[in-house]
């Protein structure tokens, strides 16, 4: 059993910044991924960024890339997600969920999820 709580949503004006995160407990597998996604009104969720627990590897989806950045503490189980020069369409309710199958882009390989944290960036 696994449980993911999501903090650090807000309002933002464009170009400010955020940061999400994302607190794991119970029994979580290091050798998993986690990712953020997204789901603005009337979208459909969307993949936004994943890192493995132990691996220096990340993954981002184009949007985002060089505006946010995925990091994690290990010791504190928690992944957070640094946004940057938010934009006015970044606006939508961030999710993140462990990941234990591919592929990591999409959400139904994901097996736990949070409540998801509302990001609201006003232009």
């Amino acid at each position: 059993q696994v449980q993911l709580v999501e903090s650090g949503g807000g309002l933002v004006q464009a170009g400010g910044s955020l940061r999400l995160s994302c607190a794991a407990s119970g029994r979580t597998d290091s050798s998993y991924i986690m990712g953020w996604f997204r789901q603005a009104p009337g979208k459909e969720r969307e993949f936004v960024a994943a890192c493995s627990w132990i691996i220096q590897t990340t993954y981002y989806t184009d949007s985002v890339k060089g505006r946010f950045i995925i990091t994690r503490d290990n010791t504190k189980k928690t992944v957070y997600l640094q946004m940057n020069s938010l934009k006015p369409e970044n606006t939508a309710v961030y999710s993140c969920g462990e990941h234990s199958q591919d592929p990591l882009e999409v959400s139904t390989s994901y097996d736990y999820w949070g409540q998801g944290t509302q990001v609201t960036v006003s232009s």
